[in-house]
């Protein structure tokens, strides 16, 4: 990190950022389990409901004026109904829960830190806020997909090691558009939280 510069911000302002974000997301995300082949148009919707809601939060990771890494968060009421209704089925208020929407990272940064640096700065937020849960979701790929590659690991580790459990009862779908397709499909995801003292 001592090369690096993090920032946080909320809101709208994010906007001088929003073109760079939607390019750092477009690139990560393009990586396996992901595989999304992304669309600026999506994009600019996507973040503007993050940069519309003044309880967002952006946590900004440069290097010099290069824009390396991210992650988002915002309440969970404020997601789409395919991010609430899982919770909502389980008897989970969505009220109390701060949802994480992505954490992305350059290849050449990671290892330093930085994804403790994303989930602490998102828990502090959200703690100061009231919220007794932080939640994420998760794409799951199924066992001997033809684009996993070889060497790849999950992050399961990491999140476990952060304090985060794997909840396969909040399960859901999204839709997008993978490399290689020609349309978006379903894919599943799982939900994992962490509770806040």
């Amino acid at each position: 990190m001592d090369t690096l510069t993090l920032t946080t911000c909320q809101g709208a302002e994010i906007t001088p950022h929003v073109q760079a974000l939607a390019r750092l997301r477009i690139e990560v995300f393009r990586d396996y389990p992901y595989l999304y082949d992304g669309d600026l148009s999506y994009e600019a919707d996507y973040l503007g409901r993050y940069a519309d809601n003044p309880d967002s939060l952006f946590v900004l990771v440069f290097d010099g004026e290069s824009l390396v890494g991210a992650a988002t968060g915002q309440p969970l009421d404020d997601e789409v109904d395919e991010f609430r209704r899982p919770f909502e089925a389980n008897g989970i208020t969505p009220s109390s829960v701060f949802y994480y929407g992505e954490s992305v990272l350059l290849h050449d940064y990671r290892g330093r830190g930085i994804g403790k640096r994303f989930m602490a700065e998102r828990e502090a937020h959200a703690k100061l806020r009231g919220f007794d849960i932080v939640a994420f979701c998760a794409v799951e790929r199924p066992s001997g997909h033809p684009l996993q590659p070889p060497n790849y690991r999950p992050l399961h580790g990491f999140w476990n090691a952060q304090g985060y459990q794997r909840h396969p009862e909040l399960a859901t779908t999204f839709a997008w558009k993978d490399i290689g397709e020609h349309e978006e499909s379903h894919k599943s995801m799982v939900f994992w939280l962490k509770r806040l003292d």
